[in-house]
């Protein structure tokens, strides 16, 4: 399952990021150098929340379907990528890699970009000795456009790293191995925005979620 961060989910978030610290650092620059504080993930959530509801930035958590335990995070980046362009990024938990959660949903986030909004481009920016995340739009049918160098930041220091720019265009879509991957898409209030192919409808929230 895939959804905006609640504040309340800081302990789940926090769980998947302190199992994972030794996977995430050479990748992920916002990786701590040691386990966090809750009230500061807790805080952190807010601000994603605010985001996501101003249509800002739209950071996901990845849950197991009953939500005990977070196995990854994604989002959907506007404005990174100019006009016409969303950008995806996504992380997987050290003891959830090669469950194939990020190919899903990087596939189904790719699905709802272009069945909910006007872009006309998904791109996916991979650091290039990532090997096992880069493999992942080539599977989706995204093509390699370019390597930029320098454009990824590190943890510390000055020193940037170089992307694959990966890209898949709307008129693209169509017999796209993303196509393969059932979605839902859901509003704020439930309601169903888009669909495709059977998928099971979201768990109803416990109340005063």
């Amino acid at each position: 399952m895939v959804r905006c961060y609640e504040p309340e989910d800081a302990a789940l978030l926090k769980d998947a990021v302190d199992r994972s610290l030794d996977h995430l650092r050479p990748w992920m620059p916002w990786t701590p150098d040691a386990p966090e504080p809750l009230d500061d993930v807790y805080e952190r959530l807010r601000v994603f929340r605010a985001q996501y509801d101003r249509d800002e930035n739209w950071i996901m958590g990845v849950f197991l379907p009953d939500e005990s335990r977070q196995v990854g995070g994604t989002g959907l980046h506007p404005g990174r990528e100019g006009e016409g362009g969303i950008e995806i990024g996504y992380f997987v938990a050290a003891d959830a890699a090669g469950n194939g959660y990020a190919t899903e949903v990087a596939a189904v986030l790719t699905r709802v970009a272009f069945a909910c909004f006007d872009f006309d481009r998904v791109v996916i920016r991979v650091d290039p000795t990532n090997v096992a995340s880069d493999r992942i739009p080539g599977k989706l049918g995204f093509t390699k456009e370019a390597t930029l160098r320098r454009r990824l930041p590190q943890k510390t220091g000055s020193d940037l790293r170089d992307a694959n720019i990966w890209t898949l265009f709307r008129a693209e879509l169509a017999g796209s191995p993303v196509e393969r991957y059932p979605f839902a898409a859901y509003d704020a209030l439930g309601r169903e925005l888009a669909r495709s192919n059977r998928v099971v409808p979201p768990r109803r929230r416990r109340p005063g979620r």
